[in-house]
């Protein structure tokens, strides 16, 4: 617990795109067999790097997204492991029937890196925005879908996806994220939630860069003695099933929060886990059945009341409703 950054915003921001560009450059350099893909994307992966120091370890497909998933399927049938880093709107839409059959269903060693997710595009709208992307590829057998929360989960995480031979979808925004643990000082095993604060009165679970409006609302919480438990679910797919269970039975109340639509992300899959072990009251807080509003991520996060006001009132509700 006491890595967590969560008395105190740390006030470092770094955008995990290029911790991921980073820690791939460090690897390749060592392992010719890990590849780079990108379409017509290597500049908002800030994969320009690994390409300038390993131009025969990354390959430019151009805006071909079905192409980009085809070809790293092929790279995995002859033992590569391919990575590949695409705008997340467009390799979970248009691309998706071959994440589905060349990947998934193929049991492809393949790495698919969902780049400015969410609604981190902003002012690009809905067309951008990738806000049912875990509801499609959460629904697609045989592929794991994980979101890191800050700069150095999202190190841990790629580092451990090198050696981990099921293929898996990775979503992670566009812009620098404030830290939520202070350093690298934690144990990362993927399927497996990590309890960011202790606490019984009611559980928030939450995962990508909404943990640390989580942290934020912990925080707020205590000022009222409550004690707000906060799950870090980094991994949708496979969901870890003991960790909700044990605080629906411990706390009796969880609130879900995600940077997705309401339906089919993050709070359907815990939901579907608490109804079917041990029901408790639950409210799942994302954004609405609509084109989510355009403008930089806090401002549609305040929009939908994904902020630590918001969702400190809704847990006090839940706590003296009760």
């Amino acid at each position: 617990m006491n890595n967590i950054a969560l008395k105190s915003r740390s006030g470092n921001k770094v955008a995990n795109r290029k911790v991921i560009s980073d820690t791939l450059l460090d690897l390749a350099k060592e392992n010719s067999d890990i590849y780079v893909l990108t379409s017509d994307s290597r500049g908002s992966a800030s994969m320009v790097q690994f390409g300038n120091e390993l131009p025969e370890q990354l390959i430019e497909v151009g805006i071909a997204e079905q192409n980009l998933v085809g070809i790293s399927a092929g790279l995995a049938s002859v033992g590569k492991k391919p990575f590949v880093a695409s705008p997340a709107c467009f390799l979970s839409m248009r691309s998706i029937e071959q994440i589905k059959v060349d990947v998934a269903y193929s049991n492809s060693n393949v790495k698919l890196i969902g780049i400015s997710g969410g609604v981190s595009y902003g002012a690009l709208g809905m067309s951008h925005h990738s806000v049912q992307d875990l509801a499609v590829t959460r629904a697609i057998p045989g592929l794991h879908v994980m979101m890191p929360a800050d700069r150095h989960e999202t190190k841990k995480m790629i580092e451990a996806l090198i050696d981990y031979d099921t293929p898996a979808y990775v979503r992670i925004g566009r812009n620098p994220v404030e830290d939520s643990y202070l350093n690298e000082d934690y144990d990362f095993e993927i399927g497996k939630a990590v309890e960011m604060n202790q606490g019984n009165d009611i559980t928030i679970i939450a995962s990508g860069e909404t943990v640390r409006v989580a942290l934020d609302t912990a925080c707020a919480l205590k000022d009222s003695d409550i004690n707000c438990r906060v799950l870090n679910m980094h991994t949708i797919k496979p969901l870890d099933e003991v960790a909700i269970i044990k605080a629906a039975k411990e706390t009796g109340k969880i609130i879900t929060l995600e940077e997705h639509s309401i339906y089919g992300g993050l709070g359907a899959a815990v939901s579907e886990v608490v109804s079917q072990n041990h029901p408790v009251p639950m409210k799942i807080i994302g954004i609405p059945d609509e084109p989510a509003i355009t403008g930089k991520t806090p401002e549609v996060f305040k929009h939908y009341g994904i902020n630590a006001e918001n969702i400190s009132n809704i847990a006090k509700e839940m706590i003296h409703h009760n």
